[in-house]
């Protein structure tokens, strides 16, 4: 699997939406260690699956440096308990301040690698048809910044180019490049206000928000096949539920961790977290047999 390729390609945008939803909120409910490296090394695996092996590396690659500062920082900050590694100015910096920032780092890093890996398998107009009639402030909402953000980046692209291609304007010294910088970020910023009233004054002029109902050009009939992906999803969450429910009880990091084991709990978490690497499997069969 060395291709990008959209795990849940063949079934509804529900059913990835579900996922997400599952896998979201097992990330960021249960702080215990190895649910926090299933979870990251389910969501690395998925990027790799939907933007492919090199790509998907290095959008995990970010991944360490913010476990690493969300680590420090509570180490910094928590000085409870029991295995003090150093003092500093009369503050005890803690083994297990340490672990439990790393935890929290892990779950914060795997939950937005997630996202990000599940929203390139939908597009703006799956969120229009899944939340248009129900939420269509929110679908709006949503389907607006996953435009935007690609176009501020472009943007912003645009205008470093332009000031590097000036040569009175080419900053060459650090002081420089943070002022060029910032002039950019003003650039962009009043750009984007600007447009965002000329967005605006179309959407009131094309009638929304006129009472009318909200329509959707692509409709997804729900088969039987989906029907079945979300029953699985529903069981394996269900499965995980009272698990994780049992591993957080009788973890605690403080005062002193207890030791970790090989418990069969873990199994119906690690089946939920490697769902998009089992449909991409079945999809390549798919494709080998096919040719």
């Amino acid at each position: 699997m060395h291709a990008a390729h959209n795990p849940f390609i063949l079934y509804h945008p529900a059913v990835t939406l579900a996922y997400l939803v599952c896998v979201a909120v097992f990330t960021m409910a249960v702080p215990q260690p190895v649910y926090v490296a299933l979870s990251c090394a389910g969501a690395v695996a998925c990027s790799i699956c939907v933007h492919g092996v090199r790509a998907g590396i290095r959008r995990a690659a970010w991944m360490v440096p913010l476990i690493a500062i969300v680590a420090l920082a509570n180490m910094l900050f928590v000085s409870e308990g029991a295995t003090v590694l150093f003092t500093l100015a009369g503050r005890a910096f803690t083994l297990e301040g340490l672990l439990y920032g790393i935890c929290s780092g892990g779950m914060l890093a795997a939950m937005m690698l997630w996202i990000t890996s599940c929203v390139a398998c939908v597009d703006s107009a799956d969120i229009i048809e899944l939340a248009g009639r129900t939420a269509p402030t929110i679908a709006l909402m949503v389907t607006t910044v996953m435009r935007l953000i690609p176009q501020l980046v472009r943007r912003g692209r645009a205008v470093e180019a332009t000031l590097a291609a000036t040569p009175a304007a080419a900053p060459r010294t650090a002081r420089e490049r943070t002022s060029a910088h910032l002039r950019t970020t003003s650039v962009l910023m009043g750009w984007s206000l600007e447009e965002s009233l000329v967005r605006a004054d179309t959407m009131r002029a094309r009638g929304y928000a006129c009472g009318a109902a909200r329509t959707a050009y692509r409709r997804h009939r729900i088969r039987r096949t989906d029907i079945v992906m979300l029953v699985t999803i529903a069981l394996l969450a269900a499965l995980c539920a009272p698990t994780a429910a049992i591993a957080v009880s009788q973890y605690s990091f403080y005062p002193h961790p207890p030791q970790l084991v090989a418990w069969w709990g873990y199994a119906p978490y690690v089946a939920l977290v490697l769902v998009p690497v089992i449909l991409s499997v079945r999809w390549w069969r798919i494709c080998r047999q096919m040719c």
